[in-house]
């Protein structure tokens, strides 16, 4: 491993064992994410799903002009509070000019996790196509790492503010499986549904573990998608998520903003206007999604496992 990027002493040693690991972001965690104190709720929930699956977390962040991965308990404290947002783009930037913290998204964890080897990775939800992109030309990075890394993203859906068909038609033309876990529905963040149907669903770990072996031994460089649905109990209502997200988009624009500013706006304006109720729903998402991800770890590790007792020269 380059020394530019530093893996913790248990990822370093479960990754040489061939345990499973799941990779997270930080930004989720970072005052760009949730308020204070739920990413500090957020942050343990999310640890705590992870290993109780058999799988190691891998927190992603740049920290004192390092890239991470894997941060220590005792340097939590590090990525709960300011950061400046570092996607893939951002990360030789904040090595180079050595960022204090540097709070990874989506595709900055996704190349993080690649090159530790890791190929698990677990958000709240993905970025995508933004709803004005005809004009703007705003579609987030992350879509391209998912189509550049070999890493499985689970997530609940993108967020419910961007343009959720285009999104899904830009994933395909990337050529990026998108599995529903155990739904025929593609989730929008913290609602259920956002009535658009998955392109494939899968109703185990085991499932997803045969679809990667499968896109591997096909020559693909892409990575997978798992979407999985927030519970109903947890979810916010969508049509009282699509008229706070009209209103967060309204004054984002009355503001000027865009690019990386505009996803913590409008998710603090969506907060206010369903008046905390997307808070929990985010906790409960963030927290579903690790357990699904260290599943799949599980489920892929033993896969490998059994290949190599099959055929040691694999």
């Amino acid at each position: 491993m380059n020394p530019t990027v530093h893996l913790s002493p248990s990822v370093a040693q479960a990754l040489d064992e061939h345990r499973p690991v799941v990779a997270l972001e930080s930004t989720i965690f970072s005052h760009l994410g949730l308020p204070s104190p739920a990413n500090a709720d957020a942050l343990q929930r999310c640890l705590d799903a992870i290993s109780a699956t058999g799988a190691v977390p891998a927190i992603t962040a740049v920290i004192d002009g390092r890239a991470r991965v894997g941060i220590e308990p005792g340097e939590h404290e590090r990525i709960l509070g300011p950061a400046r947002k570092a996607a893939s783009r951002d990360l030789p930037v904040a090595v180079a000019q050595r960022w204090d913290v540097g709070a990874t998204t989506v595709s900055a964890s996704l190349a993080l996790a690649a090159r530790a080897g890791i190929g698990v990775f677990t958000t709240g939800g993905i970025g995508g196509v933004h709803r004005d992109a005809a004009t703007s030309g705003d579609v987030s990075a992350d879509l391209g790492a998912l189509g550049s890394y070999p890493v499985v993203t689970v997530c609940a859906g993108a967020k419910a503010f961007l343009d959720l068909p285009r999104t899904l038609e830009h994933l395909e033309m990337l050529g990026v499986p998108v599995l529903g876990w155990a739904s025929d529905e593609f989730p929008a963040f913290t609602s259920v549904s956002s009535g658009l149907p998955v392109p494939h669903r899968v109703d185990s770990a085991e499932e997803v573990a045969a679809v990667v072996t499968a896109q591997r031994d096909l020559g693909s460089p892409t990575g997978v998608v798992v979407t999985v649905p927030l519970a109903e109990a947890d979810a916010v209502p969508a049509d009282e998520l699509e008229a706070a997200t009209a209103e967060a988009l309204t004054a984002a624009e009355r503001e000027g903003l865009s690019g990386p500013a505009l996803t913590p706006f409008v998710l603090d304006r969506i907060a206010t206007a369903t008046e905390g109720r997307s808070v929990p729903a985010n906790l409960a998402l963030a927290e579903a999604n690790a357990s699904v991800a260290g599943a799949i770890a599980v489920a892929l590790a033993e896969r490998e496992a059994e290949l190599h007792r099959v055929d040691p020269a694999r």
